[in-house]
């Protein structure tokens, strides 16, 4: 038999042959142990995947009280004495056909069939190996909770009720994959949500038909716009308390099994420059902050591009000083300034994706060392200029106050870099006019992307331009359909 045909298929009610069946659609996997025994004189079988589940659970709660169970009648009746009178485990699923039989016995299910029955009992005794709650590797905070997003999705909807217990959260359980079998949670504020967002992204994420789902960016192309778009228009966390504070705002999360970052719908422009402390410190500090990180967002994209196009074709610009300054510098270089820097960022890039995918403590060690030559052996060789040096240098910081946009202002920096080296300060205008109105006209689900500033709204400002206080910012009772175009 194909392996297709199995997901349509009914549990046999014979033992013997069902078994046989199951041996057959598994391909006799050495994990998946079938434990055949009597209980109540009905002939039984428990099935496990090995490693998915806590031996000492499975011994305690399932075994020992179903091998002392007196004679039944027949199959039907002994399943009907456990799931009336005995509470084996919280989690009991009832399985009917090889689909979701595989399903929770590769969850970490223990799965009772029996002879004469065609259907299975499902025990939710999960102890697989997990990576423990620590702190987020990418939102660092100051103020607030230490704890992120872990890989198991049961765990990741814990964190989100400790902070949300009002009957208001909803969590919906679904499976996407058509191999993979992947758990799929969608979290909501059912007072706050906007019900035409919920409806539509029910219907698109009915539109997925992936065989595997194993990060993000496996959905998120099916929960955005189709068309072009900079940046996203849906986000991702892996702190739980920035995600409540998007619930409690009518946003959408989904959480995925095996992920530790939800993806929240939709997504605000504004908020790449927002964090948690923002909302722990003193009204005019966490305003401060907030105008660094919208002034290095500028730096980081903008800088290297008006440095090369004011150098090559606007001189006149700047003073004498700082024009003697950059000729000093500049003549003995042997590349030109555009080449210059494209070279400076492109071995940035690259020094960057090594210290990523090498072993930390080798990773390290070649970022300080390819550092140390580009930085010093470069200049002094007279490759490339001290001043240019500096600024790319300064572009790169900058970028790391908004790291969420890392991989958009990467791209737009070389963008912007060859604009300005080409046409001057005119092609850095006309290709800031073409990004500002792709951003403008980028909308998830009928929410702008810019919003509030556009369109504008003047209430939105409170947590934008500033950041209000917490009584002014109660009488709101803000919610993100305030938006909705």
């Amino acid at each position: 038999m194909h392996q297709q045909n199995y997901k349509e298929l009914s549990i046999i009610p014979d033992l013997k042959l069902n078994i046989k069946k199951i041996k057959e659609i598994s391909g006799g996997s050495s994990d998946v142990m079938i434990n055949e025994f009597i209980t109540g004189s009905i002939h039984c079988a428990l099935i496990c995947c090995e490693g998915m589940l806590s031996t000492s659970t499975i011994t305690e709660l399932i075994l020992e009280p179903i091998v002392g169970i007196d004679a039944k009648k027949d199959s039907h009746e002994l399943f009907h004495y456990i799931q009336n009178f005995l509470l084996l485990s919280t989690d009991r699923p009832v399985a009917t056909e090889y689909d979701s039989l595989f399903r929770l016995i590769n969850s970490g299910f223990a799965v009772l069939v029996a002879d004469g029955i065609n259907k299975a009992l499902a025990f939710g005794v999960q102890g697989y190996a997990v990576r423990s709650i620590s702190e987020p590797s990418g939102e660092g905070n100051i103020m607030g909770s230490h704890e992120g997003f872990v890989e198991v999705i049961r765990t990741n909807m814990s964190l989100i009720r400790r902070r949300l217990k009002t009957p208001e959260l909803v969590m919906e359980l679904f499976v996407k994959g058509e191999k993979s079998r992947t758990d799929l949670c969608l979290c909501y504020m059912k007072d706050r949500v906007p019900s035409d967002l919920l409806e539509r992204i029910h219907k698109s994420l009915d539109k997925i038909k992936l065989e595997t789902i194993l990060s993000t960016g496996y959905i998120r192309p099916f929960v955005e716009s189709e068309n072009f778009e900079l940046f996203s228009s849906t986000g991702t966390t892996e702190r739980p308390d920035v995600l409540c504070s998007k619930l409690i705002e009518g946003r959408v999360a989904l959480l995925i099994d095996g992920v530790p970052f939800a993806i929240v719908i939709p997504k605000l422009f504004c908020e790449s420059f927002q964090t948690l402390d923002d909302y722990s410190f003193k009204p005019y500090y966490s305003t401060f902050i907030r105008w660094i990180k919208y002034f290095g967002f500028l730096i980081s994209v903008l800088l290297p591009a008006v440095y090369a196009a004011i150098v090559i074709y606007h001189p006149e610009l700047l003073n004498s000083t700082m024009l003697m300054l950059l000729v000093e510098a500049e003549q003995n270089a042997p590349l030109s300034i555009l080449t210059e820097s494209l070279f400076v960022l492109l071995m940035y890039e690259i020094i960057r994706e090594a210290g990523i995918r090498l072993p930390k403590p080798v990773g390290g060690a070649v970022s300080v060392v390819s550092g140390l030559i580009i930085g010093d052996a470069a200049v002094d060789s007279g490759l490339i200029s001290t001043p240019l040096l500096t600024m790319t240098a300064l572009a790169v910081i900058s970028g790391f106050v908004v790291p969420e946009l890392n991989s958009t202002m990467t791209v737009l920096r070389f963008s912007f870099l060859i604009a300005g080296g080409i046409f001057g300060l005119f092609g850095v205008s006309i290709l800031a006019c073409a990004v500002l109105v792709n951003i403008c006209s980028t909308e998830d689900y009928g929410f702008p992307y810019t919003a509030p500033l556009s369109p504008f709204k003047p209430a939105g400002l409170d947590d934008t331009a500033i950041r209000a206080t917490f009584p002014k910012m109660q009488s709101r009772n803000f919610t993100v359909e305030e938006y909705h175009e």
